[in-house]
């Protein structure tokens, strides 16, 4: 397997107690995916949480929910990866920042429902910091602006601890959204951070984005 870790010479620190944050730069969907598995499955009662800030070349990804009739209805030459995440299909692409939450659920006294509710609150803190009004749906777990969704999030659990995490879309290219039905809704209209008049970048918003999400952590 390839070592994402090493192949990206990322940057690593500790910003609070117990959570390290690496920064991977722009890497592909499958080995980072893979190292957070075997992350994963390595850890011990005594590791340290991590966060991964990164963004992905363009790429599908399918929960485990996934459905066909949701899958691109046009070649557009980006390739669909079916993952382990909950959901059904989305896309990451160069322009979004993607935050990876490696924690050990259990030792923060944590379940699923109320991580994703930080997990959303956190980018709805972040866009409120801009005058961005944003919102949750407990049907449909995201970050949504005036109906268009923002932000996609997705969650698996392995012996208590959590892996994948939260998309922001920033400054992108959101065409090949329109070939799916994102995260299985027919129509959803997406929309980004630099469409709301949003112009930082995309590191900076990123790390605002970490210390919005460890403020709500446990």
């Amino acid at each position: 397997m390839i070592d994402v870790l090493a192949v990206a010479q990322p940057s690593a620190r500790v910003v609070a107690t117990g959570v390290r944050v690496r920064k991977l730069g722009r890497v592909e969907y499958e080995p980072t995916w893979r190292a957070m598995q075997e992350f994963t499955a390595r850890r011990g009662a005594h590791s340290a949480d991590e966060l991964w800030l990164l963004e992905h070349p363009p790429v599908y990804t399918l929960g485990v929910a996934g459905r066909a009739e949701h899958l691109p209805r046009v070649a557009n030459g980006i390739p669909v990866v079916k993952t382990d995440r909950g959901g059904q299909i989305t896309y990451h692409g160069p322009g979004q920042v993607v935050l990876y939450l490696l924690l050990d659920l259990r030792r923060r006294g944590l379940s699923v429902r109320p991580l994703v509710r930080i997990m959303e609150q956190a980018v709805i803190d972040l866009l409120a910091a801009y005058g961005t009004a944003a919102a949750g749906r407990n049907e449909a777990p995201g970050v949504y602006v005036n109906g268009a969704k923002i932000a996609a999030l997705g969650l698996r659990i392995r012996n208590h601890c959590c892996y994948h995490g939260i998309a922001l879309n920033v400054d992108m290219d959101l065409s090949p959204f329109h070939a799916i039905d994102p995260c299985g809704y027919p129509g959803l209209a997406v929309t980004q951070a630099r469409d709301l008049g949003m112009t930082d970048g995309l590191e900076f918003l990123g790390e605002k984005l970490i210390r919005h999400l460890l403020d709500r952590l446990p």
